[in-house]
């Protein structure tokens, strides 16, 4: 990531559909939609939308390191497979996320990825930072109120870098 500063903006369209707009020039904005039976299935969920950007950030990562080791990398795919889980007080939570990249290289440059191999994963930001439990700071604005539940966490904030 370039932008030390990023914004997404988000809008209820209908039922438990929300437009995504990232705020960038010609880049279209992103329907989510809960399945059902809470929504209707028009777009993929937070989870998935979760996933896809581990996957593609990994998947970036060890491209990006392949090409520098000048490696011809003629493919990279991503499957990302999560599982749901309940945490202890029964709410639904994104459980183990697993992640299989499949690089497409020639055979004869395979014994040279052995240093990306071992490196990539750090410099994925997304899949670092979800290890590494990133915070998140939550104000809910209404005519009249304004609350902000972050004194119900569990544990203490950890302050901005």
């Amino acid at each position: 990531m370039n932008d030390k500063h990023f914004s997404v903006a988000l809008r209820l369209t209908d039922g438990y559909r929300f437009t995504a707009d990232f705020g960038l020039p010609g880049v279209p904005p992103l329907e989510l939609d809960e399945p059902a039976p809470l929504g209707e299935g028009h777009g993929p969920n937070a989870a998935r939308v979760l996933a896809a950007a581990i996957g593609n950030c990994l998947a970036a990562s060890l491209l990006y390191c392949l090409r520098r080791a000048r490696i011809d990398v003629q493919g990279v795919d991503a499957k990302v497979e999560g599982e749901m889980v309940r945490n202890a007080r029964g709410r639904l939570r994104i459980g183990p996320v697993r992640v299989t990249l499949e690089a497409r290289v020639p055979p004869e440059q395979r014994d040279r990825m052995g240093r990306c191999l071992e490196l990539f994963e750090d410099f994925c930001v997304v899949t670092a930072s979800v290890r590494e439990g990133l915070q998140v700071e939550v104000t809910v604005e209404a005519p009249g109120i304004i609350a902000a539940p972050a004194a119900r966490r569990p544990s203490a904030p950890r302050p901005w870098r």
